[in-house]
């Protein structure tokens, strides 16, 4: 009996002790604080959102009982009552392209200096992974979706944008399209571009200002906004010098260092004759640089070549590459202050167009 009595005691002992542990573990609630301040938990709500007279001494208790608990705010709570501004989230196919990274970063810059939390998100081209994220996103309470890159402008597109910008607005969150195919009237969005057709007409003219004729162009996937814009813009530049449009001479495929490469490979091993090749992007011109060296050409005495981004790596290649800027990190700044000031401005101001520019270095030679 005696044994027994003490074994149980003793195991109701460590049982209470499991559990004084395991309060101690968890993390503080405001209840702790208020039991600990000796005050109501209305009154500990009150001091930390600061938005109701307390006395000096009260608060200081609070905040004592608040140090000394480790006790955190919880964020999400406040989100939901409106008292801590939603995040910017920015959702694009692929983290790793150097173009798109200094969209994030410039949404980053923009998002950090109006005190909100920015969020970025990969899809890798998962139209049902972009469903879950902006429904998320909603769901958060976010202040801006920010979608990132070219898309297939067809009615399934149309909808599926629609349907985000209404869904978010109706939440009092806005989508904002960035490189991607503006909606019809109407639909609650935010769009800024940037001009890929000018950009593409600028560099095509270049190489036709140089002598140039028999230009390869490398363009984007057949569909996709950003290619086709690109392409416009060559077409134009032909058309404005009087150029005929060589159709062998366009070979579309993704915007790839790889696809550059077998692209450019493919081209000469069949017999193609030119002397510049136009990239769709700058990481398609790269993989046209190595192509072209395999093959024992030079750039640009035998071939003259230019691109489209102006990615940080094209200043420290051998030659130095032609290319077409974009604005990436101003798309994100834009993208961000345009959602969040959208109420501050007149109507018909929700859709922008960011100018790109031509950056002539060493990769184009003129003919004689």
């Amino acid at each position: 009996m005696t044994d027994e009595t003490e074994t149980g005691r003793k195991r109701s002992g460590g049982g209470r002790a499991r559990r004084k542990g395991s309060e101690r573990d968890r993390p503080a609630t405001i209840r702790d604080v208020a039991a600990k301040a000796g005050v109501s938990v209305a009154t500990v709500s009150r001091a930390l959102a600061g938005n109701y007279p307390v006395s000096e001494e009260t608060r200081a208790r609070i905040t004592a009982a608040v140090e000394s608990l480790h006790y955190v705010v919880n964020v999400h709570a406040k989100a939901l009552s409106g008292r801590v501004p939603g995040p910017v989230a920015l959702v694009i196919r692929d983290i790793t392209g150097p173009s798109l990274a200094h969209v994030a970063a410039g949404v980053e810059q923009e998002a950090g200096s109006r005190g909100r939390l920015s969020l970025v998100c990969s899809t890798q081209g998962d139209t049902g992974r972009e469903d879950d994220l902006v429904q998320l996103m909603r769901e958060q309470h976010a202040a801006a979706v920010v979608l990132v890159g070219g898309a297939v402008p067809d009615d399934a597109y149309h909808r599926r944008m629609a349907d985000y910008a209404r869904a978010l607005d109706a939440a009092g969150s806005r989508l904002v399209l960035v490189g991607r195919p503006p909606l019809p009237p109407g639909v609650p969005v935010t769009v800024v571009e940037y001009d890929d057709r000018g950009g593409a007409f600028q560099a095509v003219t270049h190489l036709l200002a140089a002598g140039h004729r028999r230009i390869l162009f490398l363009g984007g996937e057949p569909g996709l906004s950003s290619a086709e814009q690109r392409r416009a813009g060559h077409l134009d530049a032909l058309r404005a010098q009087g150029v005929a449009q060589a159709e062998e001479l366009e070979i579309p495929g993704p915007y790839t260092r790889a696809s550059g490469h077998a692209r450019t490979r493919e081209a000469l091993r069949s017999g193609l004759e030119f002397t510049a090749v136009f990239g769709g992007s700058d990481a398609v011109a790269v993989g046209a640089l190595a192509a072209l060296r395999e093959a024992g050409l030079r750039v640009p005495h035998d071939v003259s070549l230019v691109g489209f981004d102006d990615v940080p790596f094209a200043t420290d290649l051998t030659p130095p590459l032609t290319t077409v800027r974009v604005p990436y990190e101003e798309l994100g700044r834009s993208a961000v202050r345009l959602a969040l000031e959208r109420e501050e401005r007149t109507p018909g101001a929700d859709h922008v167009v960011l100018s790109t520019r031509l950056v002539i270095r060493q990769s184009v030679r003129r003919l004689k």
